[in-house]
Order: structure tokens, then C-alpha cells, then sequence
């Protein structure tokens, strides 16, 4: 469910030429901003992601095999980031649910920010109220300290010339004042998020060997395509994403 909009929110930032996109899991991204990240790079922005841990931790199976796990995350997501458009994916392989926003983690993340001089950052909303995972608090952080410490020389001065991007925008935004309109590219978020088949289970509620695993995935479908058009519904779309946007920078 959206969080409510403060006030009447923006509709669509002009398409940028670079975009970064960070998120603490493999599948975070495309769940907070999927289709946002599909329109742009199909109309042409050079779209990158920044995965924060490993994921070892996503599987409800005690006898899962932790190393087998973070690889077939890491394959899963880059097949996600196929289906959006999306060329590069980084990894920084922080071990999933112990990721904190500490000095060396605030490092690499201005460092990738540096490299890849994104006008548009995206992250988790780290003001989010009442989340349960630690990891979504801690990326949210990472991305506005990564930010912080980018634009300004003095901070890591090793790592690359200064970069201030034009804008950021948090997803699970705990205030909504912006919406992109995803119309146009809601189903390949759909095809990026099914890319992630070692989440059916947890995450996505689809059993993948049992009878009803076509329903599920339906189910999961309409859950996704309602979650838009909950989204959208802000801005007068019949289809959108949420963000909380900040331009000052």
C-alpha cells in the first residue's frame, strides 16, 4: 500500500542520461522502482545498479547452501536487470542482513556514485517507518551519506572527482511527492521481478513445483499491477511509482 501524498505530487522527472539505483537485496530495486527503470532506459538513459549485500540470507530452506544462495542471487539479478534494460550491476557483497552504514561502506558506495556520475540516484527511504528489515534502513543511509560524501572533494579524496547528481528519489517513501508514470513498462517490471525465482516462495507467495503455482503467479501479478495503480491513483495515472523526491543536493 502507497504511503499517503503530502500534497498534490510531480509527475515524471525529464528522462535523465544516468541513472544509479541502489538497494540493499537482489530484487529491491525492482520491486521500489522496476518500471521506472525500464521507461528510462528504454528511452535511452544509461541505467546502472548498485546491489549492496548478497543476499545469503533470502531462503525460508534451513538446508539451503549459503555460497550456492549468494551466486544464484547474483545470476537471478543480473537476469532482472536483462529484462529492464539495464547493463551494469555492481555488487559491493555485504553479507545480507548484517549491512550498517559505516565508513567503509559509505566509501564504496561514493566511490560507485563517482564513477558512474548518475544525475539520478534512487534508494530505500530511510525515515520509513515501522520496517522490518534492518538492511532497507541501512541502504537508504548509505545512499544519502554515498551522496553527501560524493559532491564534496574533501570526503575519500581517493575515490574519484567530486559528483553532485540532480536529484534522489527513495522509494517505500514514507511521504509521496512524486509519482513516474509506468504505464507503459509495469509489465516488464513484472517479467524482472519473476527473474527472481529463489524469492517465489518468500517473497512473491508462489509455490514453483505445486498445483497452484499459475495462480500464484497470477495472484502476484495483480498484487503488483494494484500496487500501481494504488500508486498512480495519487497523480491522476492509471499506473505509477512512488517517491519521495529531494532536489536539494
Amino acid at each position: 500500500m502507497s504511503a499517503p501524498a503530502a500534497t498534490q505530487p510531480t509527475v515524471d522527472l525529464p528522462v535523465p542520461a544516468r541513472v544509479l539505483a541502489i538497494g540493499a537485496h537482489p530484487d529491491d530495486i525492482e520491486f521500489g522502482a522496476g518500471a521506472t527503470l525500464a521507461k528510462w532506459a528504454s528511452a535511452g538513459s544509461d541505467v546502472q545498479l548498485l546491489v549492496l549485500t548478497d543476499g545469503s540470507k533470502g531462503s525460508w530452506d534451513p538446508d539451503s547452501d549459503v555460497a550456492e544462495l549468494t551466486q544464484l542471487r547474483r545470476a537471478e539479478q543480473r537476469a532482472a536487470a536483462d529484462a529492464l534494460g539495464i547493463g551494469a550491476v555492481h555488487f559491493l557483497d555485504a553479507v545480507d542482513g548484517e549491512l550498517d552504514h559505516e565508513r567503509g561502506m559509505q566509501e564504496r558506495v561514493c566511490e560507485i556514485i563517482r564513477a558512474t556520475q548518475p544525475d539520478v540516484v534512487l534508494g530505500h527511504d530511510p525515515w520509513k517507518r515501522y520496517r522490518l528489515h534492518p538492511d532497507h534502513l541501512h541502504a537508504g543511509h548509505l545512499a544519502i551519506d554515498g551522496i553527501v560524501a560524493a559532491r564534496d572533494p574533501h570526503f575519500f579524496p581517493g575515490s574519484g572527482p567530486p559528483h553532485r547528481p540532480d536529484c534522489l528519489l527513495l522509494f517505500e517513501a514514507e511521504v509521496i511527492d512524486h509519482v513516474e508514470n509506468v504505464g507503459t513498462s509495469l509489465d516488464t517490471k513484472v517479467t524482472a521481478l519473476l527473474a527472481h525465482v529463489s524469492q517465489w516462495r518468500s517473497t512473491m507467495g508462489i509455490e514453483a513445483d505445486g498445483p497452484e503455482a499459475e495462480a500464484q503467479v497470477s495472484a502476484f501479478v495483480r498484487r503488483v499491477r494494484d500496487e500501481a495503480a494504488e500508486a498512480g491513483a495519487l497523480a491522476g495515472l492509471a499506473f505509477g511509482e512512488a517517491f519521495k523526491l529531494i532536489t536539494d543536493l
